[in-house]
């Protein structure tokens, strides 16, 4: 069953039990939100992208080439006719602008969206940070309060930006230097954990020379930050027994986990977490972020061979995630959205995070912007504190 299909599942579930969870969910201040969310009609729905930029260019990782620095977004406006309006990113195509419009101009914001719950149609996922969005704005409140505020305001970190700099440019490599630099600017921007990528012998590197070049850089950060945590993200560029062979490479460093190692399968899974316990290794495996198998991948949790499930944030969207948090914490396992490539991402799962708990650490994403802004995000000793103005606390500059 793949990402599609189980979205599809989930929202299907959740849709089918909506109203009764509304009924559940509605305390006389859900009811004041919903008469509030009534009074206001969706006049317009605007689509337009914004660009964001990183502080350096992003190398490569082990399946993908020079990311470069930033990308371009694309995000809706929707405002109401009493001149309350949200935005975030839209989940569509431009194919799909006219339709959505026509599916929503005129309807009240209660129509749409319940607090308690999120979009109450599939077809309106396009929006649905954008009606987070709205919704926080017209009741006042922070997305998270909306979700409950089960968790902390300030949560874990770390930094997803530390890429395969060393192989740049390609007619002159900067070495593993760059990669320390690249390191020793995200602590100081406030991180204090660091999401090494490893793989360069997938495609950049002869093999035995790209293992050797993981286990070195990997070795060099240990020693020259100590302190800090070490997360590693092989982007599936790994066998079972290489990414074995890089953990006794780098002996006894911690890592605080091991991201997609290899495309994941109950028989590799195993096999690397019997390697682990017998060697006393307190990493924790995660996986689900690069085009999963859901239904497989639902096991794999279940039966504790993947500690952490790292599907995108903006992949699920707000709402399914809201529903799919339920299921990961009934089987004791904690959330990390993906959330690589935008800012945005970053503030999203940040209100996921302080809104239903259950979240280990937040990728984050630098990024500055001439078109947005990223609102009252404070990064403290390696916390991200989340802004407790209304909706997600950012701003669509004109």
């Amino acid at each position: 069953m793949h990402r599609r299909q189980f979205i599809r599942e989930v929202f299907g579930l959740w849709a089918a039990g909506c109203a009764a969870g509304r009924l559940e969910a509605a305390s006389d201040k859900q009811q004041e939100w919903n008469k509030s969310l009534a009074q206001h009609r969706i006049a317009s729905v605007d689509v337009k992208t914004v660009q964001l930029r990183w502080p350096r260019q992003v190398g490569k990782n082990s399946r993908l080439d020079v990311h470069g620095w930033g990308p371009r977004e694309t995000v809706c406006r929707i405002t109401t006719d009493k001149g309350a309006a949200g935005w975030g990113q839209f989940l569509a195509g431009p194919q799909d602008v006219q339709r959505i419009r026509s599916a929503v101009k005129d309807r009240t914001a209660a129509d749409l969206f319940d607090p308690a719950v999120g979009i109450l149609k599939p077809e309106l996922r396009p929006l649905d940070f954008a009606l987070h969005d709205l919704a926080g704005v017209i009741l006042g409140v922070p997305v998270y309060e909306m979700l409950g505020h089960h968790g902390p305001a300030a949560n874990l970190c770390y930094s997803g930006m530390i890429y395969f700099d060393d192989l740049e440019p390609p007619d002159n490599p900067a070495g593993i230097e760059k990669v320390l630099q690249n390191c020793r600017q995200d602590i100081e921007y406030g991180h204090r954990q660091l999401k090494v990528k490893i793989g360069r012998g997938n495609r950049w590197m002869d093999k035995e020379a790209g293992l050797a070049r993981d286990i070195e850089v990997t070795q060099r950060i240990a020693a020259e930050f100590a302190g800090i945590d070490i997360l590693v993200d092989g982007n599936d560029g790994f066998t079972c027994d290489s990414i074995i062979r890089y953990l006794e490479g780098i002996g006894d460093i911690r890592l605080f986990w091991i991201e997609e190692p290899f495309a994941e399968t109950a028989e590799d899974y195993a096999k690397l977490k019997d390697w682990l316990k017998s060697h006393n290794k307190t990493a924790l495996t995660a996986d689900g972020e690069y085009n999963p198998d859901e239904a497989r991948l639902l096991e794999l949790l279940k039966a504790g061979l993947v500690d952490v499930a790292l599907q995108d944030i903006c992949g699920y969207g707000f709402t399914a995630w809201r529903k799919y948090m339920t299921v990961l914490k009934d089987i004791g396992v904690k959330a990390s959205p993906h959330a690589w490539g935008s800012r945005l991402k970053t503030h999203y799962t940040a209100h996921l995070a302080a809104g239903l708990g259950n979240v280990l650490t937040i990728e984050g994403v630098t990024c500055t912007s001439d078109d947005v802004d990223f609102g009252d995000y404070p990064l403290k000793d390696g916390k991200l504190v989340t802004s407790s103005a209304a909706g997600f606390g950012m701003t669509l500059k004109e």
